[in-house]
């Protein structure tokens, strides 16, 4: 089978992950996306994250109802901060029978030069792009595939916020996640 591997915080989850995932397994030969929850992003600051294992449960419980979406914790068994190449490799080490791609926004293909190997990613692996706001094309290669979907410029940030002030978030977030968020009083 051929994996999309959407790496992320989803610190939460929130509908614009569920749209890009979808629009990726269903447009492109992919059989399945695979939501891969990273407990430290090396571009992140580690603060302002939940507890990995509450992130993990709000994918669980936002993909409960889609055949051909997984949730993978396998970065929190690996050394952190967690490395896209090393994860890959690792995956592709347990998993020799699937094809992985990687599936990231147009705005990461700006700094995508400083990732750690992105030569061995892009020539071993190859890269599925969607669009993101102000996002530039510069980087091309025969092993990245961009590929339409809506425009989506939901942040996690304003979720967070919003939910810290008290403000709505209905629409933003699958039913299932606002309900564990206000269950646990996760973000105030």
């Amino acid at each position: 089978m051929k994996i999309g591997l959407f790496f992320g915080s989803f610190n939460p989850i929130h509908i614009g992950h569920l749209i890009i995932a979808n629009v990726m397994q269903d447009r492109t030969d992919l059989d399945e996306v695979w939501f891969v929850v990273s407990p430290q992003n090396p571009f992140k600051k580690q603060k302002s994250l939940l507890h990995e294992f509450d992130r993990l449960k709000m994918v669980e419980l936002a993909i409960a109802d889609h055949f051909y979406f997984r949730a993978s914790d396998v970065e929190f068994h690996m050394p952190k901060p967690s490395f896209t190449i090393d994860t890959l490799t690792y995956l592709s080490d347990k998993f020799p029978q699937h094809q992985f791609k990687l599936i990231i926004g147009g705005d990461n293909l700006t700094h995508f030069h400083k990732w750690k190997n992105y030569e061995q990613i892009l020539e071993h692996y190859g890269l599925y792009v969607y669009p993101r706001p102000g996002e530039k094309k510069e980087l091309i290669h025969a092993n990245i595939q961009f590929v339409e979907a809506p425009l989506m410029d939901i942040s996690a940030t304003f979720i967070r916020e919003s939910i810290k002030n008290g403000h709505s978030v209905k629409y933003l977030l699958p039913q299932p996640v606002e309900e564990y968020i206000r269950d646990k009083k996760l973000f105030l």
